[in-house]
């Protein structure tokens, strides 16, 4: 008992391990596989980002900007206010004073002298005196004019200066709140390009997952179908054997199993390709197994109810796809962006008025004699700029910025008119797969009537085997229309909600 119960056990984690290693995704769940892994819709997100802080940084344009500047300079020469000649001159104006003066006064005492106004001897002891005079006045002379060649000099060899500057910009033609309109239409086209993204990414996820579970369920019907013919198959062969039916007979039903084989094959391959797009859409490894919930539960649709619920949202929602088509809202962002544009133009060619103001400090101090000390002065000021003559430039600019306006209103109203035709398109095409469905159902049940009757005349030995088969073909015919109207019901609807703008 003890044995068997191990046994049991193990049994069933054998059973357990590859159903736990499989994975189940229903359609929500691929959708958000996708809208997180998707590597388009990541790059849309960060757009999004850079236009939003792009937006942010033009809104500083308004506010006053303040600069800090500084730096050290050294030069080879110095600023001087004198020139060479200028400073030796200072340094000599002692002795050229004196050496005037002496010969001056020694032409009066010798002219005083001939006239007999004085001796010569007191002319004599007279230059003897200014003679020892000139020289101390020589010196003391030549040592002031030094002084004030010296005092004017500016030491500007090593020179500091640094200075606070702000902007305020007062009127600068409508170009700073035309570049603040862009910005903000630029971030919302960011927003509408990931709508758009995310719209075509859960297109996509769509198709292909109903695209899986229609592979499925015709992978299911070809296993039936080719069950069918297996067991006429064994029918037939006993027949032969009991000599009741042909060789050929038996080669006609060999054929349709090789045939129903090759179908399942054929199908087997194609869903594991379908799955791994799937996955790869969803961002998981190729090579994981996934298992779909529509295709462990058969699709279930009310065909008339369906349509007439998505044709009654079309009509509801056809007045709005200006706002839900994402196309439709970046195409009006491109016509506002080109009037803002044109604004923008215009802004170039008209006055602008900026305010300024700042400190600066130096050192030498240029407003004390250059005195090696920081000193500062402000200052305020307003900067007025008026374009007077451009040769027209501006109106040809303008005139252009217009007609790239006029080629974007025309651009969106041709996208609106076929995407108005897109709407209609879809409804038609949602009509008839509703009416394909209503058929495919109608034809299933005359296809099992007529399979089933084909079975008992083959049993009562009043029907060929030839009958059995094309009873057969049309019974798989029957099924998989009826499992193509079922998709292409959903796909109808999906292709309708996507032409609407409401695919979410």
């Amino acid at each position: 008992m003890r044995k068997f119960l191990f046994v049991a056990i193990g049994m069933l984690l054998l059973a357990w391990v590859p159903t736990a290693a499989q994975r189940m995704l229903s359609l929500d769940s691929c959708r958000a596989l996708a809208l997180r892994n998707n590597k388009q819709l990541n790059v849309t997100r960060l757009k999004s980002e850079v236009a939003r802080n792009t937006r942010k940084a033009m809104r500083t344009k308004y506010l006053p900007k303040v600069d800090l500047v500084g730096g050290y300079e050294y030069f080879s020469k110095e600023i001087s206010i004198l020139s060479d000649n200028q400073r030796a001159a200072l340094a000599n104006v002692g002795t050229k004073a004196t050496t005037g003066l002496s010969q001056n006064l020694g032409n009066i005492v010798t002219d005083m002298a001939q006239r007999g106004l004085i001796t010569p001897e007191m002319a004599q002891h007279m230059g003897t005196t200014l003679g020892q005079m000139a020289t101390p006045m020589a010196e003391a002379g030549n040592r002031i004019g030094q002084e004030i060649g010296d005092a004017t000099r500016t030491d500007t060899k090593n020179i500091w200066a640094a200075s606070v500057m702000v902007r305020q910009p007062l009127y600068m033609g409508g170009a700073i709140t035309a570049a603040n309109h862009i910005a903000q239409i630029r971030e919302q086209m960011a927003h509408n390009e990931s709508d758009a993204t995310m719209q075509a990414t859960l297109f996509d996820i769509d198709q292909t997952y109903w695209t899986v579970v229609s592979l499925r369920s015709k992978y299911q019907l070809a296993v039936s179908f080719r069950n069918l013919v297996s067991k006429l198959n064994s029918d037939v062969h006993k027949m032969i054997d009991e000599g009741v039916a042909t060789r050929a007979d038996g080669l006609k039903v060999d054929v349709r199993v090789n045939e129903a084989d090759m179908q399942v094959t054929q199908l087997e391959n194609g869903l594991s390709l379908a799955k791994m797009l799937l996955c790869q859409l969803c961002g998981l490894s190729l090579e994981e197994d996934i298992t779909l919930a529509d295709e462990v539960n058969e699709t279930q649709t009310t065909g008339s109810e369906q349509a007439a619920l998505a044709v009654s949202e079309a009509g509801s929602m056809l007045n709005d796809t200006q706002e839900n088509r994402p196309e439709l809202r970046m195409l009006q962002n491109a016509v506002d962006l080109s009037r803002e544009a044109t604004r923008l133009v215009r802004a170039e060619y008209l006055p602008q008025v900026l305010l300024t103001g700042g400190y600066m400090v130096s050192n030498p101090n240029v407003f004390n004699g250059f005195q090696r000390r920081f000193a500062g002065v402000w200052n305020v000021g307003v900067m007025v700029r008026v374009p007077v003559w451009n040769w027209f430039e501006g109106d040809y600019k303008i005139r252009a910025s217009k007609a790239a306006t006029n080629i974007a209103c025309m651009e969106l109203n041709d996208v609106q008119e076929k995407i108005d035709l897109q709407i209609a398109q879809s409804r038609y095409k949602l009509s008839e797969a509703q009416k394909r469905l209503s058929v495919t159902q109608k034809n299933i049940a005359s296809a099992n009537e007529n399979l089933r009757c084909a079975n008992i005349g083959f049993r009562e030995g009043v029907m060929e085997t030839t009958d059995v088969m094309a009873a057969q073909t049309a019974w798989q015919q029957a099924q998989s229309q009826h499992i193509d109207a079922q998709i292409d019901l959903r796909m109808s609807q999906i292709g309708l909600r996507r032409a609407l703008g409401v695919l979410y």
